[in-house]
């Protein structure tokens, strides 16, 4: 009898102290204090062991519209890095919807494996089947290490995709546009820093050579840019470097070229500490999510250093336009003619830092903020049910309250 009741006393104190132990380990999960600090909606995680998939969908904002972003496919060093990706771009597309003047709120999507060697038509369809889970909550899209062919494999799973192919009714690649966006803010950038938008003799420094760099190279090269490329795949920086008549550099370099604009065109947080403490150039104006290491900290550490920052999700959001387009039915001059407003939404965001005296990525988080919390005042008037007839965007519309 003592040993059952000991028995019983052995199990509660262990039980006890596995408690007490999943308690520590709930302090340190920091999970919804991330969603809570960002003020993400839902998160989803996807995983087919079977097909390879391991995915996480984050929707961040839905008061403009559904979340609509792209679908990363990259090698992440552990599951927080891309935890952490996954929010931050979402974030960013709320931010970039808005400002944008899109009717579409903030989401993305990570698939956490290596775009080169791990891709299969039955992993992005299995990842399909998830999106068409969230019955239009959010809508994806082609991003880094991605292809119209596998938006196409996804599109065989649900019709939340946006990006695919021509053929199917689609925009095709959006990197063109998007490319032509950053061209647009950059130009800007440079109307607001030299007094005139013409790029030609300028040194411009491209930090990457995928779709979207290159295609921003061509356009550089067209008016006349000295151009520096550079990439972690250097055979591909090569190739672009020769094609534009540019020059192609070292990526350990790229932050010391002698250069009036940086363009990062790569992956997001490279203007760091590190970074600030080497690089001299007017103007940092690039294609790239989520370029600021951190937001506030370096975008003021850049107005003590006197460069110009043009937002990256406002120069970069040709692609979300672009792609948006599919919902109307797309239009491809339409598209580039809501691109070329990026140009002056940059000189807006400028005027506006300038007169209250905030970095251009705060002014540009305010105003697209300003935006959102006016739609959502407008939702507190009661509207009856509607839909638009025989509107390709029919299937995306939702009732409204």
């Amino acid at each position: 009898m003592n040993y059952l009741i000991d028995e019983g006393i052995l199990k509660m104190d262990t039980q006890t102290e596995i408690l007490e132990e999943k308690k520590n380990q709930n302090l340190d999960f920091s999970l919804f204090s991330n969603l809570e600090s960002y003020g993400h909606e839902e998160i989803v995680i996807c995983s087919r062991p079977e097909v390879g998939l391991k995915a996480i969908i984050a929707i961040h904002d839905t008061t403009l519209g559904p979340s609509l972003g792209g679908t990363r496919m990259w090698p992440y060093e552990s599951e927080e890095a891309a935890m952490k990706d996954v929010l931050r771009l979402s974030r960013g597309m709320t931010y970039k919807s808005a400002i944008s003047g899109l009717n579409l709120g903030g989401g993305k999507a990570v698939i956490i494996g290596d775009p080169q060697t791990d891709k299969s038509e039955m992993l992005f369809r299995a990842f399909g089947r998830f999106v068409d889970g969230l019955g239009g909550r959010y809508i994806t899209a082609e991003d880094v290490g991605m292809t119209e062919l596998e938006m196409e494999w996804i599109y065989s799973e649900t019709k939340y995709v946006t990006g695919i192919p021509k053929s199917l009714g689609g925009s095709g690649n959006p990197s063109p546009v998007t490319a032509y966006g950053v061209y647009m803010g950059m130009k800007a950038s440079a109307k607001k820093a030299y007094g005139s938008d013409s790029l030609k003799g300028k040194k411009v420094a491209v930090q990457g050579a995928g779709n979207v760099a290159s295609h921003l190279a061509r356009f550089l090269s067209k008016e006349g840019a000295e151009i520096y490329i550079t990439d972690i795949f250097k055979e591909k920086a090569k190739k672009v470097a020769e094609e534009v008549s540019g020059t192609f550099v070292d990526p350990d370099d790229i932050y010391d070229v002698d250069m009036d604009i940086f363009s990062p065109c790569a992956l997001g947080g490279v203007i760091n500490d590190d970074a600030i403490s080497r690089i001299s150039c007017d103007i940092i104006a690039g294609g790239a999510n989520n370029i600021l290491d951190d937001e506030v900290k370096h975008g003021e550490d850049l107005i003590d250093r006197g460069i110009l920052y043009a937002p990256d999700y406002v120069i970069n959001a040709g692609g979300v336009i672009n792609i948006s387009s599919e919902l109307e039915g797309y239009d491809e001059d339409r598209a580039m003619q809501k691109t070329e407003r990026i140009y002056d939404t940059v000189l807006d965001i400028f005027d506006y830092a300038e007169e209250n005296s905030v970095t251009p990525v705060n002014a540009s988080n305010r105003l697209a903020e300003e935006r959102i919390e006016s739609v959502k005042n407008l939702k507190s008037i009661y509207s009856s049910k509607s839909g638009f007839s025989g509107r390709n965007s029919e299937i995306y519309m939702r009732d409204r309250k």
